[in-house]
């Protein structure tokens, strides 16, 4: 008999059928996988001893919903709603997660971008209930032993940060698990993994912000970052034990610094099933509006060039996800890149001002006729002389797309793919409504964050977003159902493909190069069933360690496996024990 109050039933295709339970009463209340409120019915408060602890009407899943969305809108900021859904979810996963995918677009907002930035920031403040785990230099030898205690809840993904690029506002010490904590959330409202099988985890290597250092009620490492070898020494404590313990979960980097992003996903590459979501999912992410900006203009993606604008994790991101699709439409490599510039804080990047991460997207001066110094790499010089067609912004500088740089882009192409993807909002490169301004409307846009429609011809246009939760959801649910021991950037172009084609003719028509967010659900699924069948003919899809499938290397088993793992925000049984 486990020593723990509860466990799950699964079925064949790995699915929780229902819910062991090994306490009773206010045991049964107080486990928020386990705790329904006013919702038990009548069996279950007599089985499980809560007769009495609870009024006697017996409320349903609906009337809950409908009087938590009454609370919910007397929050008057975003850091209240914040606060209020997190303690919903602490308190009742499953009523949370109902509630959100009742409005998945507008409470996107709230347990994401933007808001999620906030709670960073405020988190040793807003600190109420510990979710997930928190290794620091003095524990990190304890991390088998620690990562074992969640065996019972059958981890399939975590997210794992070292707190130290956290969207755009930098190093959080502590406060960056919030950030795990909502993509977590996005795992299981687009790919449906269910929220026991999540685990969010801090990488805290201590934090140089002086601010949270001298902070007297900071819960973080009271410390100064660690580098060199001893940083490497401890995340390679972690993963060790990681693998170890969860040799089937995925395992995504968070929000690592730009050089740690790039470093930590190479060596990890092959010894776990793992990814950066900050590098690969921006790069498919972009590549699903650039390749449905293909459909609408009926141009091949070869006959493109591509201005990169930020030389940070998400820009080098695209840059690598757009070779891959260049090779795999038949480019070599090199010819693949050479129709790819990057830009940084040092203008184009060359042989001469390449780090490490971004040399292989370096120009050579020697072969660029019409580069002779570094005055000749201004942005308006190389969008001229190198004919951009396709420009994304990952600079996170707002304001740098202007109408100059705009307009030079319609001498190149009479639908320019303008992508501002720099997030927040107010950090974007340029605005939809300008862009459109600048470019009587012809230009094909995409944000990277929530923009409001636009009024075009007498109609109000969406503007796509290019939002990373349309990839990671789905490429971990497909990575999971097929089984695969490895990850390849082969996924990520499926990823991108499956979610160009989720946006219908209406929309193209409409030049909207992205699906909307209340989409989610659907192309997250479309994305995992790509995925799947990637691995299966590439030949990497294994032994599904969920359920009782020994192979699956057929197509239709793995889309009936997708369907039958995803779980749905709806009570499940308790089964006393």
């Amino acid at each position: 008999m486990s020593k723990h109050s509860y466990s799950f039933q699964l079925d064949e295709y790995g699915n929780t059928t229902g819910i062991y339970v090994r306490t009773r009463r206010i045991g049964v209340m107080s486990n928020n996988y386990t705790n329904r409120g006013t919702a038990f019915n009548r069996d279950e408060r007599q089985q499980l001893e809560l007769e009495g602890m609870l009024p006697p009407t017996v409320r349903t899943l609906d009337q809950q919903l409908r009087m938590s969305f009454m609370k919910l809108d007397t929050k008057t900021s975003d850091v209240g709603k914040f606060i209020f859904l997190r303690a919903l979810f602490d308190r009742n996963v499953t009523l949370a997660h109902a509630l959100i995918k009742e409005d998945i677009e507008n409470l996107m907002k709230i347990i994401y971008t933007p808001t999620v930035g906030l709670a960073c920031r405020q988190y040793s403040s807003m600190f109420r209930t510990a979710q997930g785990l928190h290794f620091y230099p003095g524990n990190i030898d304890q991390a088998e032993e620690i990562l074992k205690r969640y065996s019972r809840r059958n981890i399939r993904v975590a997210v794992v940060t070292d707190n130290q690029g956290i969207l755009g506002i930098g190093d959080q010490g502590a406060g960056g698990i919030a950030i795990c904590l909502g993509k977590l959330m996005l795992y299981t409202q687009g790919a449906g993994i269910a929220p026991w099988h999540c685990l969010p985890v801090s990488l805290d290597v201590g934090t140089d912000s002086e601010e949270l250092l001298n902070d007297r009620d900071y819960l973080g490492w009271r410390h100064n970052r660690i580098r060199g070898e001893e940083y490497i020494s401890f995340v390679q404590r972690f993963a060790r034990a990681f693998k170890k313990v969860y040799p089937d979960a995925l395992c995504q980097w968070e929000d690592f610094s730009k050089q740690n992003a790039f470093e930590i996903r190479d060596t990890y590459l092959h010894d776990m099933i793992s990814f950066n979501d900050d590098i690969q999912g921006t790069g498919s992410v972009a590549l699903a509006a650039i390749l449905t900006a293909m459909k609408i203009k009926k141009e091949k993606l070869a006959d493109q060039r591509f201005l990169i604008y930020g030389g940070g994790a998400g820009g080098i991101g695209v840059a690598e996800q757009i070779t891959t699709a260049l090779c795999e439409s038949g480019l070599s490599d090199l010819e693949s890149r050479e129709r790819i510039y990057v830009f940084d804080r040092h203008g184009l990047v060359t042989d001469a001002n390449a780090e490490n991460y971004k040399k292989k997207f370096a120009k050579s001066p020697d072969h660029l006729e019409w580069f002779r110094n570094q005055e000749d790499g201004t942005l308006m010089k190389v969008i001229k002389k190198a004919g951009i067609t396709v420009m994304v912004g990952a600079s996170g500088q707002a304001g740098h797309f202007t109408q100059d740089v705009i307009e030079s882009m319609m001498k190149n192409s009479k639908e320019p793919v303008i992508l501002p993807l720099s997030n927040p909002t107010e950090y974007s490169e340029a605005a939809p409504a300008d862009i459109f301004r600048w470019t009587a409307g012809q230009a094909l846009v995409a944000t990277g964050s929530p923009f409001e429609s636009v009024e075009q011809k007498g109609s109000k246009i969406r503007i796509g977003q290019c939002n990373n939760v349309f990839i990671f959801p789905g490429v971990g649910l497909g990575i999971l159902a097929s089984g695969s021991r490895e990850l390849i950037p082969a996924f990520f172009t499926a990823a991108a493909y499956a979610v160009s084609e989720c946006v219908t003719e209406e929309d193209r028509k409409k030049r909207i190069l992205m699906p909307p967010i209340d989409t989610l659900a659907e192309v997250s699924r479309r994305v995992a069933i790509a995925v799947g069948r990637t691995a299966i003919h590439k030949n990497i899809s294994g032994t599904y360690a969920f359920g009782t499938f020994q192979h699956n290397n057929d197509e239709e088993r793995l889309k009936l496996l997708i369907e039958k793992m995803i779980w749905k925000p709806v009570y499940l049984p308790l089964i006393p024990s």
